[in-house]
């Protein structure tokens, strides 16, 4: 029904980016798990920190990892700092998984040591500041670099199956979910980035109408994307009303900015500033939005946003989210799912990308880089990587009104034959689980992909 995919060797990973993303998007997507090693315990005195300095570094770095978040818990700052200076001296961006994963953690461990003895500086100087401990200094780094992120966004598409597989998923689920003969639809893309998801659907619209011998034109399809900057969304509009074009799909893009780069905020304005057509059946496209929504101990946000969506009445509800559980209060428990979490993730490129790929290399540290600070080093309202399992969202979900539209059997081959063609190992893992769709690396889910209404 949506084409299919061109098999992709592994050289392919390492050539340069296409200047159109979405050129790629449409050649190469023409497609519509517990692992947890025991932890030894050690104890956070001097002596043993010490004694481990002695220990071969390729058995016991994740364990001196977690170790470290534990000097942190107990705030004994000063082990942690030599305990950090250890793992600093034998983790490297450039070796296997484990020593890439050490360092990147090390780095927000390292944040977040600077962020406190800054803090106490200034507690001991008296001095009244906005700036504390839950403020990182993004401006002095890449992660605040937005042309980065979007170059980096393009690579983590390329080379990974997570994003496409849940653009794949998705763009099934509002597909199955419009009726025959429907002549206007309108889609509501948060966070829509370089719009890659969407070439793939406007060719099958096309493809549809083609083989339904009826005599109406195409479908219309209009499509809201939000972003935080409108240079790119007015570019990203661009090119997807040529590729529309291109198909003789009849297009429109609005785009719609966040405000204050504060993704909360579209719940108040979005009302207004979305006009639905009488005749348009409208779909939400929420992927890895709504943890952004979380605050701690607090969903109301959350909730809002939701009424509000519901407030428009979608045919359907698209949502993509890390199967992950990073939004815990206690920095420990969120801190050892972290490491679980992402230790899989780079496992997963390991398996599938050569030690010196470039786009490896910059998803590692900036992408994933980004996150892991965000998730290890920053306290309160500031961050924003609030992952939470797909147990917490269909509660919060379903508390709201929604229910959960089951995924076709056709979305988990269109996923199966993905991975085959271009990400061919066997250590992706895809199983279909209260009528949503994972996608995870041996026995540990990473991703969901999950349909409502």
């Amino acid at each position: 029904m949506l084409g299919s995919l061109n098999n992709t060797t592994s050289s392919r990973h390492d050539q340069q980016q296409e200047e159109d993303p979405l050129a790629a998007a449409a050649s190469s997507s023409d497609l519509m798990l517990q692992r947890h090693q025991p932890l030894h315990q050690y104890s956070s005195s001097s002596s043993r920190v010490g004694g481990l300095m002695n220990s071969p570094p390729a058995i016991h770095m994740r364990q001196l990892l977690i170790s470290c978040a534990e000097l942190f818990s107990q705030s004994d700052f000063s082990a942690a700092h030599r305990l950090i200076s250890i793992l600093s001296a034998n983790s490297s961006p450039y070796g296997d998984s484990i020593e890439r994963l050490v360092h990147q953690f090390i780095r927000a461990l390292s944040l977040r040591l600077n962020l406190h003895h800054a803090n106490a500086t200034l507690l001991m100087m008296n001095i009244t500041t906005t700036t504390t401990a839950t403020t990182l200094p993004y401006n002095t780094t890449t992660y605040n670099d937005r042309n980065a992120l979007q170059s980096c966004y393009l690579s983590l598409n390329q080379i990974t199956p997570f994003i496409r597989f849940s653009h794949l998923t998705a763009n099934q689920a509002i597909l199955e979910s419009l009726q025959v003969g429907q002549q206007s639809i309108h889609i509501l893309d948060f966070d829509i980035m370089h719009g890659v998801q969407w070439p793939p659907l406007m060719q099958a619209l096309v493809e549809r109408f083609k083989n339904s011998n009826m005599l109406q034109p195409p479908p219309m399809l209009r499509i809201t994307g939000t972003g935080h900057d409108i240079e790119i969304l007015q570019r990203t509009g661009e090119r997807l009303l040529k590729f529309a074009q291109s198909l003789g799909l009849r297009f429109q893009f609005h785009p719609l900015l966040l405000m204050n780069d504060d993704p909360t905020s579209v719940a108040f304005y979005l009302p207004s500033a979305l006009t639905i057509l009488p005749d348009e059946t409208l779909a939400v496209n929420c992927m890895l939005f709504l943890h952004k929504l979380l605050k701690d101990h607090d969903t109301r946000d959350l909730r809002l946003f939701l009424h509000k969506i519901k407030a428009l009445n979608p045919r359907v509800v698209t949502m993509a989210e890390r199967e992950a559980s990073h939004n815990h209060p206690v920095f420990l428990q969120r801190f050892v799912e972290a490491v679980d979490h992402y230790g899989a993730i780079f496992d997963s490129l390991e398996a599938t990308l050569p030690p010196n790929s470039r786009e490896r290399l910059a998803v590692e540290q900036v992408w994933f880089g980004r996150e892991i600070v965000e998730i290890v080093a920053t306290e309160g309202e500031n961050r924003k990587e609030r992952h939470e399992r797909f147990d917490s969202w269909e509660m919060i979900l379903r508390s709201c009104g929604y229910s959960n539209v089951p995924l076709s059997g056709y979305a988990l081959s269109q996923a199966k034959l993905l991975l085959r063609l271009h990400y061919p190992s066997e250590g992706y893992q895809l199983q279909i689980l209260n009528n949503s769709l994972f996608l995870g690396w041996q026995n540990r889910a990473l991703f969901s992909v999950s349909s409502w209404h």
